[in-house]
């Protein structure tokens, strides 16, 4: 019999109270004091090892063949380590490159890298050649482990460092000392974890630093959202174990973090996918490995359950989904409720950044029921506020800029020292670069900063209008821009990609955001496209792109 359900109020405060599981504590962060879980892990390698007690469990299955349990991962990941020391001198502070698509050697090499104390170079496996140069000229490793397809792009050129391909000489890294111990030397909650590098929508790419402090406070801010649900939502039996299926890129924290790190911190079975997006392949897997959770960015989802193979009846082991990395738009949202009903209750959407570990709030089923474009909940453990440009904070209701402060928090953007002076309010509150607003405590978007359209001064935020947009039940993706205008300053512009075997007109789309939207919010311009829109990794829509302010560089494989 479940136990009987508690407010939101009392299970935060019985999860984090004094003796609570996620008892927070006050600490000097940095020179900032700061809550912080007091029950927390050191470190990773901390963490790494405390999973050995889920022993000869299954951890991973790679649709490329390799079978983990958490005691061989564990094992695999002390050979490649053993091995980078003896090769190569990786050690503490050494920084170690990784190009390449998802795969196993790339998870061994990072937590090997991370077990000695180095720092894990995360590079974007969709850059090209000039790309790829100026990750490795801006971050200077001390060793690079890639795969051919990328080194290919350099187009023979040396990339300048000591290299490791990794279909060519791996498996002496993974079978050098099976037996090998973990490194004992010590490291530092603040230590240098990884350089995780922003998108780069608009821009050269900056590399954020990351912590081991800001990677498990990632991980706990999510222990602790579970655990909050758990006591509001109890179930009503014992749940089945979690088996989760990751197809987002290793690169980006989606797939490093609530991948690669995730699993060995929860117990939890994960299935990896490798090479393209190939929802086809998901489904085989998700039947095959019993997987029970479908995650990840809005394109990926909707692949999922609009192909022709998808069936509702066939799926009904889904128990959860959501994901992150963009908006979830109010059709998506329905679409899923509709073909996945089974699930509808734990459908959950984070919001965050590279730059805050991925996460600082989340939206819940029902806060998205009754607010579809509601970025959630701050998740206590981490601060969310709102300030005007000159630092001020604002009133709930009150527009403004979206900032973040607490442990999960960047430690600043590598051997760049002005981009982190302007990424920062005082107090150590890191400027996300959105606009929105706290409102009965829940926060919500307008849109990025950058893309703020200024229309005979009226502020216009893309996504209202792309959300409207997207409501068209002809319309597959939309994205909306400001093109110039000599009168007003700027227009709005929208660019429409319809569902396969449907047929748009400009006019069409500008009556149906009339219907709802001031007249200033329609778009003066429609371009209707056949091809689908640019994206980078985490599936943002590249803007600057579309506008012709650059080129899209980015390759999927």
């Amino acid at each position: 019999m479940s136990r009987p359900p508690i407010p939101f109020e009392q299970a935060v405060a019985t999860l984090t109270g004094p003796g609570g599981p996620f008892e927070l504590v006050h600490e000097d962060v940095n020179g900032s004091v700061l809550p912080v879980f007091k029950n927390r892990f050191r470190s990773l390698r901390d963490l790494l090892a405390r999973s050995l007690q889920f022993g000869d469990a299954e951890m991973a299955v790679w649709d490329s063949g390799p079978r983990w349990s958490f005691r061989e991962h564990e094992r695999l990941v002390a050979s490649v380590a053993a091995a980078l020391q003896a090769k190569h001198g990786i050690g503490p502070g050494s920084r170690v490159a990784i190009l390449g698509a998802n795969s196993p050697e790339w998870v061994l090499t990072a937590w090997a890298t991370l077990t000695l104390g180095g720092t894990v170079v995360a590079m974007n496996g969709w850059w090209q050649g000039d790309e790829i140069r100026y990750g490795l000229e801006l971050s200077e490793p001390d060793l690079l482990l890639a795969d051919r397809a990328r080194l290919a792009r350099l187009e023979g050129g040396d990339p300048g460092v000591k290299t490791v391909v990794f279909e060519d000489g791996f498996d002496a890294y993974r079978d050098f000392d099976r037996a090998a111990p973990l490194s004992s030397h010590p490291i530092g909650e603040d230590d240098l974890a990884a350089i995780m590098f922003t998108s780069g929508t608009t821009g050269r790419p900056k590399g954020a630093m990351i912590s081991h402090r800001n990677f498990i406070a990632f991980l706990m801010l999510s222990f602790l959202n579970g655990a909050t649900r758990a006591l509001t939502h109890p179930p009503s039996e014992p749940p089945a174990p979690a088996v989760s299926i990751m197809s987002s890129p290793l690169f980006h924290v989606s797939g490093f973090q609530a991948g690669a790190l995730m699993s060995p911190a929860t117990g939890m079975k994960l299935v990896w996918t490798t090479g393209r997006f190939d929802p086809k392949k998901i489904m085989q897997l998700t039947l095959a490995e019993g997987v029970t959770r479908w995650g990840g960015i809005t394109t990926q989802l909707w692949r999922l359950i609009e192909h022709p193979e998808f069936e509702p009846a066939k799926f009904r082991q889904i128990r959860s989904t959501g994901g992150g990395g963009s908006a979830f738009s109010p059709d998506l949202q329905r679409t899923l409720r509709e073909k996945l009903p089974q699930a509808r209750g734990d459908f959950n959407v984070g919001y965050g950044l590279t730059e805050c570990g991925g996460l600082c709030s989340m939206a819940t089923a029902e806060m998205l029921e009754a607010h579809p474009d509601t970025a959630g909940r701050t998740i206590p453990g981490n601060d969310v506020a709102i300030f005007d440009d000159a630092g001020n904070r604002l009133p709930d209701g009150v527009e403004g800029n979206i900032c973040v402060r607490g442990p999960n928090v960047m430690l600043g953007y590598w051997r760049n020292p002005k981009a982190t002076a302007e990424a920062f309010f005082p107090g150590g509150w890191l400027r996300t670069g959105d606009i929105g607003r706290l409102q009965d405590g829940l926060l919500f978007l307008a849109s990025r900063k950058r893309d703020l359209i200024i229309r005979g001064g009226e502020n216009i935020y893309p996504l209202e209008i792309e959300n409207r947009i997207e409501d068209h039940p002809d319309v597959q993706e939309v994205a909306v821009v400001g093109v110039d205008h000599r009168e007003l300053g700027q227009e709005v512009k929208a660019i429409v990609v319809p569902k396969a075997g449907k047929t748009l007109s400009p006019k069409a789309i500008q009556d149906w955001v009339e219907k709802s939207l001031a007249y200033y919010k329609v778009p003066t311009y429609v371009e209707i496209r056949s091809e689908p829109l640019p994206r980078n990794a985490t599936g943002k829509v590249l803007k600057a792109v579309l506008t012709g302010e650059a080129e899209n560089t980015f390759k999927e494989e």
